[in-house]
């Protein structure tokens, strides 16, 4: 059921993360998103990223949304950025995202798992490679 007006102050600190640093990820209003927790892997050249979505009463963010946000964000090319997970905590509008940001985009090739790379394909990419 979609929530109309601001969400109050005092709901909102009860779902969001004790400790993270915003990240504006360009979802719109209603939504929030922290970087709770990030490290840097130097065997395999990425940044691995945590970050908490808050999205009381709005629908869980689409991993396109996110992989374009993050990108977006944090100023890289959409082809180092792959979402791994999006988990969504039932009933409290707060959805976890695992992110993985690569060096380089052949980088991210040689790593992460195909059936990552297909769910993680944006909508141009779609007909082209197969």
């Amino acid at each position: 059921m979609p929530v109309k007006g601001p969400i109050p102050e005092h709901i909102l600190q009860l779902v969001r993360p004790k400790e993270g640093k915003p990240i504006d990820l360009g979802l719109g209003e209603g939504y929030e998103a922290y970087i709770t927790r990030e490290w840097y892997n130097p065997l395999i050249r990425r940044r691995e990223l945590e970050i908490t979505i808050v999205h009381i009463g709005r629908s869980t963010p689409s991993r396109i949304q996110v992989r374009l946000g993050v990108a977006k964000a944090l100023g890289v090319d959409v082809k180092r950025v792959y979402v791994r997970k999006l988990n969504t905590e039932y009933g409290l509008g707060r959805t976890r995202a695992e992110v993985h940001v690569y060096d380089t985009p052949e980088r991210a090739l040689q790593f992460e798992p195909k059936h990552i790379i297909e769910r993680n394909k944006l909508p141009e990419e779609e007909g082209g490679q197969g």
